[in-house]
């Protein structure tokens, strides 16, 4: 290189370096809105920092069989996958944005032979051989490129956030489904019990109509009662299938007979379970860390918008050799250096416009994260007081239980000693059938009220 070039190149690069220290990123940066939260999650609560969503799911979700299950979805559910393909996008288009940041270099080899004959009596070469390279960088002076590179790493995070509350909400929906799937079969067992009670009913009854002791209605109505349970069967059964394959769908798999365990018997919740502070839901809900993302992105496209109504500044280097011959390409040395400057003059206000919709953008995304805060703090409170009463109904539904079955027996005895008759009987059976049902059901609520709480409160956010 000679003693020309190197100069050429040192004030080139004396002047980009003076160019950067005097380069600026125009725009207002992010802060957080300042919203104004309860003072607690709960009314009856206290102000600890510990919170029952920062235990793992596994500590939730003792059964073995649910923790396969939901391990299994969280490797193969297809919202996982597409989310965390998502995040590879977004990852890769980050560094494109940060690449921007850079000069790019390019190489151009070119060769050209030719040969020009005008008139027909004057033949002569016109070869070309080129060898240089090229370098080119957009100055920031303003901060375009720093803002369009703070867009794409808050776009980047939001779809880190979003496959976090695509894992909070399948854990959830496997665990959810899971415990219906076995309140199912439970009152499936239920109702089989008390079909088999109602055969035996109208078996009694028969033997009474025809031995005279009652008339052939009470006969009749028995039939009734037990094909009227009979009926209630195949729609369990209908039941239960599709909720199998709504499991085996949540965990990438083609409709099969999903394995579960016995619903419990008995209720066994704590009196109550920490919450945490309210400023916890905004660190561990994904939802709203996500829309904040995506309102830092906002945010950095209204700073892109504004800065493209300034000038921009372009370098243009080529350095290398050309020849009309190959043997002497090397000793030919050829460079070039160039200055760019594109000035937004009139564009019918397209460039002013360009900034509103960047702005209006923002705005919309403001009222999005409000509305992210304002749902989860909504989502904590009726979790919170469906946990709180789900052990008092629980507790009622079994007396009613306990007691119905006891006047169950009783009515029996006295139906068979002829003390009361048959519509005495069935309405106890009804009374007790409806009050298994509803304590299944209960227990079934306080499983639910479990997986909502967890989930509201942003639960394995770690």
């Amino acid at each position: 290189m000679t003693r020309k070039l190197k100069h050429i190149r040192n004030l080139a690069v004396a002047a980009t370096a003076l160019l950067l220290a005097a380069s600026c990123k125009i725009g207002h940066h992010y802060v957080r809105p300042d919203i104004e939260m309860p003072a607690t999650l709960a009314e009856d609560a206290t102000a600890d920092s510990a919170s029952l969503a920062d235990r793992s799911w596994t500590e939730i979700y003792t059964d073995s069989i649910l923790q396969g299950h939901i391990r299994k979805s969280l490797t193969y559910n297809k919202d996982m996958l597409m989310a965390a393909a998502r995040v590879k996008e977004l990852a890769a288009r980050k560094r494109i944005d940060f690449a921007n940041l850079f000069p790019s270099l390019g190489l151009r080899v070119y060769g050209e032979k030719e040969r020009d004959n005008y008139g027909g009596d004057s033949p002569s070469d016109d070869n070309q051989f080129d060898l240089k390279a090229n370098i080119s960088w957009e100055l920031d002076l303003w901060g375009k490129l720093r803002w369009a590179h703070d867009a794409s790493m808050a776009e980047f995070m939001a779809s880190v956030e979003n496959q976090r509350a695509v894992r909070m909400s399948l854990i959830a929906q496997v665990a959810q489904a899971y415990y219906e799937l076995v309140a199912l079969d439970n009152e499936l067992d239920i109702i089989r019990q008390t079909l088999t009670a109602r055969r035996e009913s109208e078996h009694l009854a028969k033997i009474r109509y025809e031995g005279g002791l009652t008339s052939e209605v009470t006969y009749r109505q028995a039939q009734v009662e037990l094909s009227r349970t009979a009926t209630l069967v195949p729609d369990l059964e209908r039941q239960i299938t599709a909720k199998e394959n709504e499991l085996a769908f949540l965990t990438g798999d083609y409709p099969h007979h999903i394995a579960r365990s016995t619903l419990p018997q008995e209720l066994s919740l704590p009196d109550s379970l920490p919450v945490g502070l309210p400023s916890s839901l905004l660190e561990r809900r994904p939802d709203v860390r996500e829309a904040e993302q995506n309102l830092i992105a906002a945010n950095a496209a209204v700073g892109v918008a504004y800065t493209s109504m300034f000038p921009n500044i372009s370098l243009t280097a080529q350095l290398g050799a050309e020849s009309e011959e190959l043997k002497d390409l090397l000793h030919s040395p050829y460079h070039l250096l160039s200055v760019s400057l594109l000035q937004p003059i009139f564009a019918m206000g397209k460039n002013i416009a360009r900034h509103k919709a960047a702005k209006a953008a923002y705005e919309r995304a403001v009222y999005a994260y409000e509305k992210a805060v304002l749902t989860a703090f909504r989502d904590a409170y009726d979790a919170i007081a469906s946990f709180n009463k789900v052990k008092e109904i629980y507790k009622t539904r079994y007396t009613l239980e306990n007691s119905s079955r006891t006047a169950l027996s009783l009515a029996l005895v006295q139906y068979v000693n002829g003390a009361i008759g048959y519509m005495d009987l069935l309405d106890a059976q009804r009374t007790y059938l409806d009050a298994q049902i509803s304590l299944s059901n209960a227990l079934l609520d306080s499983q639910l009220a479990t997986v909502n709480l967890y989930k509201a409160l942003g639960g394995g956010w770690k």
